[in-house]
């Protein structure tokens, strides 16, 4: 008996040997990111923002999101409003913000205001720049730079985003040629990942993550500003858009903000 077990050897059909190695190298794939990427989260210079309402010399006013944006950004914190001030001088904003990765949920940055806007009745007239660098409390970050028409309405659009604690290293202008094309119902079929597939940009810090083990996903942030520019000098409204997004964003620490948003929700 005893012979008979240990001249037993365990023999695998043959025609599951595709299946076994198929299934190890989806194992693999899974389990590589993790072993490999190290949390964004641990780096010291990591980097997250919090919205304030008190601005000196400023009114602010929140304003409801629409049950449809929320059911798209699926984010963990949305902040929706107007500051005014005596003057009649107005800036919007608009923050989201997810504390934690999502899977199988769409992108925090996939409907930016070049798909949303266009989608319900604004129209994009082209500008330059259309990206700009603004210093946020010590780091650059991009801001895409949009000027919208809606009927006698004109606006001066602001939007970029934050990636695992640092500003994204790659542009939100994925939807632009859709948002400029005069027949735009006929892209919004095509997925993101259709058009991001191309950006030579996304590629290289792709790239960039992999070699230097930066986790490539984390929290996320998306922000976005305006104000009404008809009539109104275009370099002007530029110097109070980028001096509005220190005074409205300050950068806190992420986990006490984390902490709180975890309390808040319980």
């Amino acid at each position: 008996m005893k012979s008979q077990i240990s001249n037993f050897k365990f023999r695998l059909p043959p025609g599951l040997w595709g299946t076994a190695l198929f299934s190890v190298a989806i194992l693999a794939c899974w389990g590589f990111p993790r072993v490999w990427y190290v949390r964004g989260e641990k780096d010291a210079q990591f980097f997250w923002l919090a919205e304030q309402t008190n601005v000196a010399g400023w009114n602010y006013r929140p304003v409801p999101t629409s049950e449809s944006a929320e059911r798209i950004l699926v984010a963990d914190h949305l902040a929706n409003g107007e500051f005014t001030r005596p003057s009649g001088d107005t800036i919007r904003v608009f923050a989201a913000s997810r504390y934690r990765e999502h899977e199988n949920e769409v992108g925090l940055f996939a409907h930016t205001p070049d798909r949303c806007w266009t989608s319900v009745g604004w129209n994009l007239q082209p500008i330059a720049p259309d990206v700009v660098e603004v210093p946020v409390h010590g780091h650059l970050i991009s801001f895409e730079r949009r000027l919208f028409t809606n009927g006698g309405e004109l606006e001066l659009v602001y939007f970029g985003g934050l990636m695992g604690g640092h500003p994204l290293p790659y542009r939100l202008d994925h939807n632009l040629q859709i948002g400029l094309h005069p027949n735009r119902q006929a892209f919004l079929g095509r997925t993101i990942a259709m058009i991001r597939g191309r950006d030579g940009a996304l590629w290289n810090w792709v790239w960039h993550c992999f070699s230097t083990r930066q986790d490539f996903y984390g929290p996320k942030q998306f922000v976005r500003i305006s104000t009404p520019a008809r009539g109104r000098d275009l370099p002007q409204l530029d110097a109070e858009l980028t001096n509005f997004l220190t005074a409205w964003l300050v950068p806190v620490d992420y986990h006490a903000d984390l902490a709180s948003w975890e309390s808040a929700s319980r």
